[in-house]
């Protein structure tokens, strides 16, 4: 079982890393992140239980959390804290009641990532997706039809930014991910570990409906507005998903949840 102890100073130090949570989400946490909820804390746990650093909860949820907290590293800390006191901590009211401090994974390059996945194998390649709800969205996507990884561009938003955590329901602790460094070529990347590049594109001739996909095949998708530079469209495979009444655009994660499904069933 971890160890439980009773916060009741707002200034505890013991429970700093928790303090002023939406202040210290815009400045970052030193390779450390906070997580937010039941849901997400259970995911985390079935997960990565190893990179679980401490715990603030409202002891009114300690029961209902219990095989959760159970299944604990004996030495991550769980600090029990009322209603008041979590809000005060927090610096707004915390109506989840859970939180967690979590350690982020070791890095690990695009290339060695990309290079030991299975002959088959199924990526995402997010270009400047800097909206932390897409994230979410793209990564719930992700773990819901079994994509092997999610590679992220410099200009990508932190998929461990509390609200991309929630919104994926903690998907993001699962799905392995590797961010590219400033400037690096992402389809020579994808060329070199054997990946064919797919974008999609409303102009494009070949619709997904009909896609044979590759053994290994990485979805790219850009950011809302922009869409994926012209460069890297010119060196992908372009495919369309029809939409009613001359429509042309989708939510960047509604699309990733189109095409994955599609590449995780078609050929059922």
């Amino acid at each position: 079982m971890p160890r439980f102890r009773v916060v009741t100073d707002p200034e505890d130090l013991a429970v700093a890393p928790f303090r002023a949570i939406k202040e210290r989400d815009l400045v970052g946490r030193e390779g450390l992140f906070i997580a937010e909820g039941e849901t997400v804390l259970r995911a985390f746990v079935r997960d990565a239980p190893e990179r679980v650093v401490s715990l603030l909860i409202d002891p009114k949820r300690r029961d209902k959390l219990a095989e959760v907290l159970a299944a604990l590293p004996e030495a991550v800390p769980v600090h029990l804290a009322d209603q008041a006191v979590l809000d005060a901590i927090a610096g707004f009211h915390l109506h989840r009641g859970v939180l967690a401090l979590g350690r982020k994974a070791d890095p690990v390059s695009a290339h060695d990532l990309l290079g030991g996945l299975p002959t088959r194998a199924t990526v995402l390649v997010l270009c400047g997706i800097a909206n932390h709800d897409n994230m979410g969205g793209i990564y719930r996507n992700a773990a819901a039809f079994g994509a092997d990884a999610v590679i992220l561009d410099a200009d990508c938003c932190d998929p461990l930014y509390r609200k991309a955590i929630r919104v994926s329901v903690g998907a993001v602790l699962s799905v392995p991910t590797a961010r590219l460094g400033r400037g690096e070529d992402v389809a020579s990347l994808l060329a070199a570990t054997g990946f064919e590049a797919l974008a999609l594109s409303p102009s494009a001739d070949e619709i997904l409906a009909s896609l044979k996909a590759a053994p290994r095949t990485a979805v790219l998708l850009g950011a809302e507005g922009p869409g994926l530079s012209p460069a890297v469209m010119a060196r992908a495979r372009s495919v369309g998903i029809p939409m009613a009444n001359g429509f042309d655009s989708l939510n960047v994660a509604t699309t990733s949840g189109i095409v994955l499904h599609h590449l995780r069933f078609a050929s059922l």
